[in-house]
């Protein structure tokens, strides 16, 4: 089978399954038909630009690239799904805004954030569990704390 369609099959079984590594990724192509070495399949991880992200159960799991799932998404609606997903709490002090994540994931959270172009956002930044989103005023980071715990 051709290499378009073994990396097609890697996409579609990592946006169904859980996969922690490369072995249990090389069983799936297996099953689907596929022979494949582990080089091939780094290869492949390497080509697609997938990436290991950390669980929020503990573990680790392969994902797709943001650029190829989040297509014909809105901004807000990608904010959305990273929230549920990553975030832990969202609180404010003054005028920044504080984005308690789960470990690893703070710096995705980020970079939808930014993506968001909310006017009253002044600028972010991100650790690894961790966002601050600097705001226009005390006001403005109070509705966007609103607007954003709507997102759980």
């Amino acid at each position: 089978m051709s290499k378009a369609l073994r990396q097609k099959a890697i996409l579609d079984i990592i946006s169904k399954q859980k996969l922690g590594s490369q072995e249990d990724l090389i069983e799936s192509l297996n099953a689907l038909g596929f022979s494949v070495t582990q080089a091939t399949v780094s290869r492949d991880i390497k080509e697609l630009s997938i990436v290991k992200l950390s669980d929020p159960e503990g573990g680790y799991r392969y994902d797709i690239p943001s650029r190829i799932k989040d297509k014909g998404k809105t901004p807000e609606e990608l904010l959305k799904e990273i929230f549920s997903q990553a975030v832990i709490s969202v609180d404010f002090a003054q005028n920044t805004v504080v984005i308690k994540c789960y470990t690893g994931m703070a710096q995705a959270v980020c970079a939808k954030l930014d993506n968001a172009n909310f006017d009253l956002v002044v600028g972010t930044i991100a650790g690894d569990d961790t966002v601050f989103a600097v705001l226009k005023s005390e006001q403005s980071a109070i509705e966007l704390v609103n607007k954003l715990n709507r997102f759980f």
